[in-house]
């Protein structure tokens, strides 16, 4: 068994920090408990309880989120908080208990059409992944079996797997109609049988990833970028998301004024992302920094 590692993450909301583990904890369910009665089904969150701070957990696959009460400061708990995490799963205890007797829920996925002609979007009932996944060709999904048996599809181009969908581009030799139904039940029974989504290695190399970026980025990012990436992340990226794609920041020029952007899922190549880009981002930007932005770009799109 690997050794558990944490990291700790901030969220938007500045009672909640997640500690993030390099391996999965809990694949196919996510919990909340509000106190420690609820906690019954998770020795983990049970023993998470007796920290008087702490005022909800949450579970689920590689995460533990903890929302905490205000008589406390994360920069003072925090670390106390990631040590027990990473020396109670260490030792081998359970984290949910097997005899939970939590009811099956029947998978159903929908199949959404999206802005973008060549891709449709599977909404399943149930959390797949937390974060963001974009697999562009079979070598790519190595550390993702779901991504790994789409492309046993001959006329699928990209997966895009997000919290609950996936994103599916096509090749242009057939129609959407002709191949939905067939990946629709292909993906409900995938996560009927309760098959992995993503292996651990992926999660490590994310978690690897997201610690080279924070390093990086909080050295190289001015204050005028993160008030840039604060916007996107408020008012663009949901309604991207519910497009089944996802928009991230590049680089903002500061000479020419150009935002540039990377475009992903289901906006990647899609023939409405450019009016998306000059209607919408670029016209919201330019008034929301009062003209200091005067154009969007897609690095790839």
């Amino acid at each position: 068994m690997s050794q558990f590692n944490i990291s700790i993450q901030p969220t938007n909301n500045e009672n909640i920090v997640k500690f993030v583990a390099n391996s999965f904890i809990s694949r196919n369910n996510s919990y909340e408990f509000k106190n420690i009665d609820e906690a019954k089904p998770s020795p983990l969150a049970q023993e998470l309880f007796y920290l008087p701070f702490v005022k909800t957990v949450y579970i689920s696959q590689n995460f533990v989120a903890i929302e905490k009460y205000n008589i406390v400061d994360w920069s003072d708990v925090q670390e106390e908080v990631s040590a027990a995490i990473s020396t109670y799963l260490n030792s081998g205890k359970e984290v949910i208990t097997e005899a939970t007797a939590t009811k099956k829920v029947p998978v159903t996925v929908y199949a959404e059409s999206t802005p973008n002609p060549t891709v449709v979007k599977f909404v399943a009932n149930k959390q797949l992944v937390d974060g963001i996944y974009e697999f562009k060709n079979i070598e790519d999904a190595t550390e993702a079996p779901l991504a790994t048996a789409l492309f046993g599809f001959p006329f699928v181009k990209e997966v895009f797997i997000s919290a609950n969908y996936v994103s599916i581009m096509k090749y242009n030799v057939v129609e959407w109609q002709e191949i939905t139904m067939e990946l629709r039940e292909f993906i409900t029974n995938y996560i009927a049988e309760g098959k992995i989504v993503l292996n651990d290695a992926i999660l490590e190399q994310k978690t690897a990833q997201e610690k080279t970026f924070t390093k990086t980025t909080s050295k190289e990012l001015s204050e005028f970028d993160k008030e840039i990436i604060s916007i996107l992340n408020e008012y663009v990226k949901p309604a991207v998301a519910s497009d089944g794609g996802n928009i991230a920041f590049d680089s903002f020029n500061e000479d020419t004024k150009t935002v540039k952007v990377i475009l992903q899922g289901a906006c990647s190549g899609c023939p409405s992302s450019t009016v998306t880009l000059k209607n919408g981002i670029e016209t919201m930007l330019k008034e929301m920094l009062h003209g200091k932005v005067m154009a969007v770009e897609a690095v790839n799109g």
